[in-house]
Formats: structure tokens, C-alpha cells, sequence
């Protein structure tokens, strides 16, 4: 019976070290106090692009009094577009940034990528337009405002899908109402093990890189905790000193102590995900200290393999030489024998015209 007892109890110590950090999505504290990001510059922008639209496809109505400075006016107003598509790039990037500390960082990784395209779509308009400008000696199709026009057209309206669907993914993020994203990283490295084991350690890169964005998230918090309670220490200092703020003052101290609570767990979760993230760390240098030692032995194989093909190759060619030189003295044996075997016909010949001459004398 101690014996089972003792087997149980190991058990129990062994699923609760192997849960030791699985727990931490329940105990997380929702972030309450997301803030929704605003979309009205991006419809500005969208406006924008809009008479930017208007002007390209209806640029020889517009400017029916100059018709000769289009050109000039097309690439001019392309200009301004990519200096104020740069300036509004900064903006898009401090909502992705706003968006990742508040915990969302797989949103934050697509909002990142959509966020680049319209700058680059008007970069490569305008690239295109003093292309058109430099190969105008050579275009016989179609008139220098007319592709310049259309190269406008097209541009503005591929950065104007973009922006829509920018818009699209800020609105869905402001309709969301789950926990961060960015706390299902505390499983990526300290899931049980199972049979897809290796896939764990496939981007370390990306882990560390998620492991930051919570420890941002944490942050955060924090820093949103700590206000909290100095405004809850406020009022109730406040209502300490009122004379008729009994009730006020117990709910006051009872939200403080919760606010206090909640924070002292959010400092020691914020303890385990350091923990964690070292430990991750300390995989992803074991996964690297393997193979580069995997990588040494394969050059070192190498190595051999190549100093073995070289002696193979050298021995082969001795037996070439000798193989060469074997056929050569077969060959000039060979002739010899042949020159003997002439000689010794010859040398069979003569003696029998004599015999005959003797017998008839």
C-alpha cells in the first residue's frame, strides 16, 4: 500500500510539473481596458485617394486651359500623394504598434504587412510614371497624359483597396471581445509532449519574437494597474477624510484590494513568463548547440569523403599508368615475336637451297 501510495504521488507531482505553466490562460486578467482604434484618418486618406481618382479620369476636363502642363500637374500631384502616403505610413504604424501592446499580436502581424502596401503601391506609380516621362521619345501608341493618367488611376485605386481592407481588419478588431492572442504563446514551447514534437522548436525566431510582444502586454498592464490604484488610494484617502463615506469607503477598499490582488498576480505571472521565455531560450541554443555539432560531423564526413575520393582517384590513375605501360610492352613483345617469327622463316628457307645443289652435284 506505501508503495502504490508513493507511485500515486509521484504521478501527481509529475502531471502537475508538466501543467506547471498550462494553467496560465485562466488565470490571466482580461484586458479590460482595450482601447478601440480609431479609423477616421483612414477614411480621410480613402477621400483622398478618391479625388485623386477624379482628377487621373477626368485630368483633360479638369485642366482644359492648360492642356500641355497635364503631365507637369500628374507628376506633381504624385509627388505630394507619396509625401503624404509616407507621413500617413507613421500613422498606420503607431495603430499596429497601439494594436501589439494591447496583446493582440497576430493581428498586429497583419495589420504590419497590409499597413506597407499603399506607400509601396504609390512608390511604384511614381516609379512608373518617370519611366513613362523617360521612354516619351519612344511611345507611339498612346499620348504621354494618357499613361499617365491610367498609371494614376490604377495606382490610386490599388492603394484604396488596401486601405479598405486596413479599415476592414481595424473594425474587426474593434468588435472583438476574447482574451489577447498573444497568450497563446505561453504553450508554444511547454505543451506535453506528443508525436508532432519536433514542430515546437520550427521558428524560435517567431517564439521570441511573440514572448516580447507579452511581456509588452504585461507591461502594459501593469502600468494600467499601478494608475488604477493610485486613483483608487485617491479616493479613498478622499473619502477617509468625509465624514459620511462609510459605505463609499468599504466598496472603495474592498475594489483596491482586488485591484492590489490582481496586480500582485499579474507581477508574478509576469515572473513565470520570464522563466518561460529563458527557458525557451535555452531550448532554441540546445536546438542550435545540435546542429551546429550535426553540421561539424557532416563536414567532417565531407572531408574524409572527399581525402578518400582523391586516394581512390590517384590509386586509379596508377593503374592507368601501369595498365598503359603493361600494353605497351605487350605491344613491343608483340612485334618482336612477329620480327622472330620472320627470322626464324627466313633462316628455315635458306638452308635448303644448298642441300638441294649438294645432292645434284
Amino acid at each position: 500500500m506505501s508503495h502504490e501510495r508513493h507511485a500515486s504521488s509521484a504521478t501527481v507531482l509529475v502531471a502537475e510539473e508538466d501543467n506547471m505553466f498550462v494553467d496560465i490562460l485562466q488565470e490571466a486578467p482580461l484586458s479590460v481596458h482595450r482601447q478601440r482604434r480609431s479609423i477616421f484618418g483612414s477614411v480621410m486618406y480613402c477621400l483622398l485617394l478618391a479625388s485623386y481618382a477624379v482628377v487621373a479620369a477626368a485630368a483633360p476636363w479638369i485642366f482644359v486651359l492648360i492642356p500641355k502642363l497635364i503631365p507637369t500637374l500628374l507628376c506633381s500631384s504624385n509627388v505630394i500623394l507619396l509625401i503624404v502616403t509616407g507621413i500617413f505610413q507613421q500613422y498606420l504604424v503607431y495603430q499596429v504598434r497601439k494594436v501589439r501592446l494591447q496583446g493582440y499580436y497576430t493581428f498586429s502581424q497583419k495589420l504590419k504587412n497590409i499597413a506597407r502596401l499603399p506607400f509601396a503601391t504609390v512608390a511604384y506609380g511614381t516609379a512608373l510614371m518617370v519611366l513613362v516621362l523617360v521612354w516619351q521619345p519612344y511611345m507611339r501608341i498612346l499620348s504621354v497624359s494618357t499613361l499617365l493618367r491610367i498609371v494614376m488611376f490604377v495606382e490610386v485605386i490599388c492603394a484604396g483597396c488596401f486601405m479598405s481592407m486596413y479599415i476592414g481588419c481595424i473594425h474587426q478588431y474593434n468588435s472583438l471581445n476574447g482574451q489577447p492572442d498573444v497568450l497563446k504563446s505561453l504553450y508554444s514551447a511547454l505543451q506535453p509532449s506528443s508525436s508532432l514534437e519536433e514542430l515546437r522548436y520550427h521558428d524560435g525566431g517567431r517564439l521570441s519574437d511573440q514572448q516580447m510582444a507579452l511581456l509588452q502586454y504585461q507591461r502594459e498592464n501593469l502600468h494600467f494597474l499601478s494608475e488604477e490604484v493610485l486613483r483608487l488610494q485617491e479616493c479613498l484617502s478622499k473619502y477617509q477624510r468625509s465624514d459620511d463615506g462609510s459605505t463609499p469607503q468599504v466598496d472603495l477598499a474592498h475594489l483596491l484590494a482586488s485591484r492590489d490582488q490582481e496586480l500582485r498576480a499579474l507581477s508574478a505571472e509576469m515572473n513565470q513568463v520570464h522563466l518561460e521565455l529563458r527557458l525557451a531560450r535555452s531550448l532554441i541554443a540546445e536546438r542550435d548547440t545540435e546542429i551546429q555539432r550535426i553540421r561539424v560531423t557532416n563536414n567532417e564526413v565531407l572531408l574524409q569523403y572527399v581525402e578518400e575520393n582523391e586516394r581512390l582517384r590517384a590509386i586509379l590513375g596508377e593503374w592507368s599508368a601501369r595498365a598503359a605501360k603493361l600494353e605497351r610492352a605487350l605491344e613491343a613483345e608483340r612485334l618482336s615475336n612477329m620480327e622472330l617469327q620472320k627470322s626464324i622463316a627466313k633462316l628455315r628457307n635458306k638452308p635448303a637451297g644448298p642441300s638441294a645443289e649438294d645432292h645434284q652435284a
